[in-house]
């Protein structure tokens, strides 16, 4: 039996593309959701298992860790997707906005590749551990400090842990910048925002799902960050 991919955050976006390109491949999957969408009835009905999980507290992620080793004896990847994007505000108590940050981007992420590293390694074949991370890493953001230093906390983890994980589990992140807006962003921010990348497109999540399964098909890259930017950084 094919092991499963787990991919956190799962139900909106790219989490929700690289769901569907999977079950349209015929392989397994596991996807986590903090808030309910239609998309997750979806996932379930095309044969995804979907599973409910706050890793906004260690609670959470405890209770996610005990429900899937209750589930599969092995996994054939991990995708990190799951994200949260918390500004400094007037109003924000700056503890608070550091900790949630750090708790979904690094805590969440190190905590699920220690408890499931058995579920990895229980393969003939090698594994997968994909971070999601971001642009910010390598620019910094004056509007989202710790949003950036999580993310960057979360690219380094991708070095360790290939370290760790060598040669059993490959461990690699994707960097992207924009992907695709959001429904309410305005013609203004859009076109701002097109200026940013030397490409200068909005690429969909479509980008993504070749990257992720470049990286889960490429049998020789561990310890890399693949940018997924559109040339942004000779902007």
């Amino acid at each position: 039996m094919t092991a499963p991919i787990l991919i956190t955050g799962g139900g909106q976006r790219i989490g929700l593309a690289f769901a569907k390109a999977c079950l349209e491949q015929s392989q397994p999957v596991i996807v986590t959701y903090r808030t309910y969408r239609p998309a997750v009835d979806a996932l379930q009905k095309a044969g995804a298992q979907c599973i409910h999980a706050d890793f906004s507290t260690n609670e959470g992620i405890d209770a996610f860790i005990k429900t899937l080793t209750g589930k599969t004896d092995r996994l054939r990847a991990i995708i990190h997707n799951a994200s949260d994007w918390m500004p400094e505000t007037d109003g924000a108590d700056p503890t608070e906005v550091m900790d949630a940050m750090m708790q979904i981007h690094a805590m969440t992420p190190y905590r699920l590749n220690l408890a499931f590293r058995a579920l990895l390694e229980n393969s003939d074949t090698p594994t997968d551990i994909i971070h999601m991370t971001d642009y910010v890493v390598e620019k910094g953001s004056a509007k989202h400090i710790a949003y950036a230093a999580s993310k960057a906390a979360l690219a380094n983890l991708t070095l360790s842990f290939s370290r760790l994980l060598a040669p059993r589990v490959k461990v690699n992140s994707i960097a992207p910048s924009l992907i695709m807006f959001n429904g309410s962003d305005g013609h203004a921010y859009r076109a701002k925002t097109l200026k940013k990348s030397l490409l200068g497109i909005e690429p969909g999540e479509e980008v993504a799902v070749k990257t992720l399964w470049f990286l889960l098909d490429n049998p020789y890259i561990t310890g890399r960050t693949l940018p997924l930017d559109g040339g942004r950084h000779l902007v």
